[in-house]
């Protein structure tokens, strides 16, 4: 089918952009919030109104400008993106709520200036969502990268500065030494940077040359969080919890893995991979880390550090599933995307829910806090859940697809790495709950008895911890998208 030229592209990334009104309204709190409010709604039903084309298998386009001969600012809105952005502009609504609570509930400084670039990066979320091309997804991550700078900075002390070096340094320096090259490398060779169903990169390249930039996408896009280059990630828990949701569930590592999946599926291809036997070396460096992240996780006592190690290693399975090269694989790498967006921005609502009420950030504080804040830790145990891939969640309906994946393409090690830290993500969370609902308060500690948090905190993390449900039971428009993403 031919595509079908729109503005409403553009008009989704834009839509976020203004956040003149916002900074106007700085003296007053409601009509700010009112304002990101107004924002967020307006950006998602952009998004939902271009669902039903792409459902039909229509695409969206919109060029902005032409740079070169083959190398455009253009938009397109596709099967993929479409998932991603209906994932990211869904949870802006609700994690715009949960920061209000948050942020009012610390009264932390600098609210105006958080809620402005917490707008700017899903403008440049939405925008890597629906690139048509290598140069325009580069473009977008690179604003996304400068955007949440400030966020994770928040708190502007001496940590919260050396945590934003390491971020820019691993995020803008791997962008800037290894994407950027392999991109001009990749226009060489093909002589266009357009995104293409069955990649761009001409089959009879050198073997080498394309390995090697194979492997300079997958490490330059450090926002994946692969390891080695994944310390950032723990670092960036400096940012309140409103932004750590935002890093781990809607943004940044998701726009990370995202950007791989474009490369894979449409830089380089399926058939392409296969035949130079990449897609394996890429499934094992994912295995790598899964496995060596889910052990860390195990020894850790901060509750949001644990969290970004578990991300860490949950965002490897995105990766590994379409490295798996079988449509079950790349359906359930695709699928993971929302299911564990669902999942761990309910965990990291509740983490935040938990320091707001209690002040307390360690595990080991935490016994018998399931009695003080049972609906906060009702919501973290089917967050759990869904992360673990356990019914009757969401996460459950990905890993089946990613398991059922590893079988057309007899990757039986593939398959113990997925069942393995399946066990290894119950054996850090698992004992967090026995803790909360098991285990006896420490009385010693003079702790004053504590509730729930306020409403605007408890509410999100509520929704959330719903959504994990009715994803599982009602699955089919994300399967559907990715379905013909990788058809």
């Amino acid at each position: 089918m031919e595509p079908l030229y729109s503005i409403m592209p553009l008009i989704a990334v834009l839509v976020s952009l203004g956040v003149v009104p916002i900074l106007m309204s700085s003296r007053s709190a409601n009509v700010r919030e009112a304002w990101t409010f107004g924002a967020a709604a307006l950006k998602f039903l952009i998004v939902l109104s271009m669902l039903p084309t792409v459902l039909e298998g229509r695409v969206l386009v919109c060029t902005i400008a032409e740079v070169l001969p083959g190398v455009a600012i253009r938009l397109r809105v596709d099967a993929l993106g479409m998932l991603f952005a209906l994932v990211a502009s869904s949870l802006w609504i609700i994690t715009s709520a949960y920061s209000i609570g948050y942020m009012r509930g610390l009264k932390e400084h600098g609210q105006t200036r958080y809620f402005c670039f917490f707008a700017l990066a899903l403008s440049a979320t939405i925008g890597a969502a629906f690139s048509a091309n290598l140069f325009t997804l580069y473009l977008f991550y690179e604003m996304l990268s400068f955007a949440t700078y400030p966020l994770v900075t928040h708190h502007q002390d001496a940590e919260a500065r050396r945590s934003g070096r390491k971020y820019l340094l691993y995020i803008v320096g791997t962008s800037i030494g290894l994407v950027l090259p392999a991109m001009v490398v990749a226009y060489y060779l093909s002589g266009t940077l357009e995104f293409s169903g069955h990649g761009f990169l001409p089959a009879s390249s050198s073997p080498i040359l394309l390995g090697v930039l194979l492997f300079m996408f997958l490490f330059g896009f450090a926002k994946a969080a692969i390891m080695p280059l994944h310390a950032w990630l723990p670092a960036a828990m400096v940012a309140p919890t409103p932004v750590s949701a935002l890093l781990h569930a809607v943004a940044v590592v998701k726009v990370g893995v995202f950007c791989i999946l474009r490369v894979l599926t449409e830089v380089f291809g399926v058939e392409l991979l296969a035949s130079l036997n990449l897609g394996t070396a890429v499934a094992y460096v994912a295995a790598f880390t899964i496995i060596v992240a889910s052990l860390i996780a195990l020894t850790q006592d901060e509750l949001k550090r644990l969290l970004a190690f578990s991300t860490i290693g949950q965002l490897s399975y995105i990766v590994l599933g379409v490295a798996l090269l079988t449509p079950k694989g790349i359906t359930g790498g695709m699928v993971h995307i929302a299911m564990h967006a669902f999942g761990k921005i309910t965990l990291f609502f509740c983490a935040g829910a938990i320091f707001v009420a209690t002040g307390k950030k360690y595990i080991s504080q935490m016994a018998g806090i399931g009695k003080q804040m049972p609906l906060t830790m009702a919501a973290f145990f089917i967050g759990v859940l869904s992360v673990i891939g356990l019914p009757p969640t969401g996460g459950f309906v990905s890993k089946w697809y990613l398991v059922l994946g590893t079988l057309p393409a007899d990757q039986w090690s593939m398959l113990i790495v997925i069942l393995t830290s399946s066990l290894l993500n119950a054996a850090y969370f698992f004992p967090i709950l026995y803790r909360a609902f098991f285990r006896q308060e420490d009385q010693s500690r003079n702790d004053v008895a504590v509730g729930e948090a306020p409403l605007w905190c408890l509410v999100p993390l509520m929704i959330t911890a719903v959504g994990c449900i009715l994803l599982f039971f009602y699955p089919f428009i994300f399967l559907r998208l990715a379905e013909l993403a990788g058809s």
